[in-house]
C-alpha cells in the first residue's frame, strides 16, 4: 500500500471503532444537571459555576434564575455558555396560589417541564388526604400550565410509599392525577429510600414519567417514609447500591425525555465527574 494512503486509512479504522464505541453505549442521551447540585456557588458565582458545569460536558440545566437575577437574564447566561433549560422548579405554594407566575418563569426560562418536589404533610406520615389535595391541585395546576405549553412534572421524594389499599399512595396519585396535566419526575435515590424499585416502576407507569434525577444511595443507609437523609448518602452512579444499569434500560423503554445528575453531597467536583465517566463506560 502506497505510504500516502496510510493516513487515510488509520483515520477511517480509527472512526469506525469510535462510532461502534458510541454505538454500543448503554446510555447516549445528553446530560443535564440539577442547579441544587451547585447551590453553593450558583447563587453567587453565576457565570464561574456555568463555565464550571458546560467545562464537564453538560449543556442542559434544571434550575431557575438565582435571587436577584431575573428569568429572562439567567437564559440568556446560559445560553451564552451554550446551556440550556428545559426545566425548572416551583413549591408547591406557588403552584398552587401563584399559578400564572409559574407559566410566566418558566416560559421566561425557556423550559418545557416545571417540577414540584414536595407536597405539604407532616415528616414521615404522609396521609391519603394529603394525597387527595394535592391530587386536586396538580390537577388545577397542571391545566393551567398545559394551556401555556408546559408540563408539571412531579417529583417523587420518596415518603409517597405509605401503604394504601394494594398498593401505596405514590400509586394513588398517579391513578388519579389527569395525565393530560400530571407527569412525574423519578429521583431514583428517593425512590429507593422510600422502599420503591424504580425499574418496577417505571415499567407500570411507562410514559408517566418523563424526567430522572440521577443520583445513588450509599450502601447499607437505613430507610423510612420521611423523604429525608444525610446529603453525604448522596454517592457517585456506580457506588452506591442502586441498579443503575437496569433503571437506564427501563428509562428508555418509558422514554424519560430529560436525565439530571443530581447530587447533595459536598463531594461534587469529585463525584460529578465520576458519575459522568460511569455513563460513559457502560455498555450494552
Amino acid at each position: 500500500m502506497p505510504y500516502y494512503r496510510l493516513p487515510i486509512v488509520t483515520c477511517f479504522v480509527f472512526c469506525c471503532i469510535s462510532l461502534n464505541s458510541f454505538s454500543q453505549q448503554l446510555f447516549r442521551e445528553p446530560l443535564g444537571i440539577q442547579a441544587y447540585t451547585f447551590r453553593r456557588s450558583l447563587p453567587f458565582n453565576t457565570a464561574a459555576t456555568l463555565d464550571t458545569i458546560r467545562s464537564m460536558g453538560i449543556r442542559l440545566l434544571e434550575g431557575g434564575a438565582p435571587r436577584g437575577m431575573t428569568p429572562e437574564a439567567f437564559r440568556k447566561l446560559c445560553e451564552e455558555k451554550g446551556i440550556r433549560i428545559p426545566s425548572t422548579g416551583a413549591s408547591y405554594e406557588e403552584l398552587v396560589n401563584r399559578t400564572d407566575s409559574v407559566v410566566y418563569k418558566a416560559r421566561a426560562l425557556g423550559a418545557s417541564y416545571v417540577m414540584c418536589s414536595w407536597i405539604p404533610h407532616s415528616r414521615g406520615a404522609f396521609s391519603l388526604a394529603d394525597a387527595q389535595k394535592a391530587v386536586a391541585d396538580f390537577n388545577r395546576a397542571g391545566q393551567r400550565l398545559q394551556e401555556n405549553g408546559l408540563t408539571l412534572c412531579y417529583h417523587v421524594h420518596g415518603y409517597e410509599f405509605q401503604p394504601y389499599g394494594n398498593g401505596t399512595l405514590l400509586d394513588y396519585l398517579v391513578m388519579q392525577t389527569n395525565p393530560d396535566y400530571v407527569s412525574f419526575e423519578m429521583d431514583i435515590l428517593w425512590v429507593q429510600f422510600g422502599g420503591g424499585d424504580p425499574v418496577t416502576l417505571l415499567n407500570r407507569y411507562g410514559n408517566r414519567w418523563k424526567l430522572m434525577h440521577l443520583k445513588d444511595l450509599r450502601k447499607g443507609v437505613a430507610k423510612d417514609l420521611t423523604g429525608g437523609t444525610s446529603q453525604e448518602n448522596d454517592m457517585a452512579l456506580g457506588t452506591g447500591e442502586l441498579d443503575i444499569p437496569g433503571i437506564l434500560k427501563a428509562a428508555k423503554k418509558a422514554g424519560i425525555r430529560y436525565y439530571f445528575i443530581e447530587d447533595e453531597s459536598s463531594a461534587i467536583l469529585t463525584q460529578v465527574p465520576q458519575t459522568i465517566r460511569y455513563l460513559k463506560s457502560l455498555k450494552k
